[in-house]
């Protein structure tokens, strides 16, 4: 989980739009970052297994 200061910093408009930052809408994690879903790969993950994410299903071969 990230800190409540680390994610007011990145609420916030930022100077420069390169410096935008993209985080987990969910725990506020920086890295392992999915876009099409706005999500860290750990919420992803947890998510998809609960079935919460339309489309997405557990892969077996």
């Amino acid at each position: 989980m990230a800190k409540t200061s680390v994610l007011a910093r990145a609420a916030k408009k930022q100077k420069y739009p390169v410096r935008a930052k993209n985080r987990c809408f969910k725990c506020g994690r920086g890295h392992g970052y999915m876009r099409d879903f706005g999500l860290c790969r750990i919420c992803f993950r947890e998510l998809a297994n609960e079935g919460m994410i339309p489309g997405v299903r557990k892969s077996s071969w």
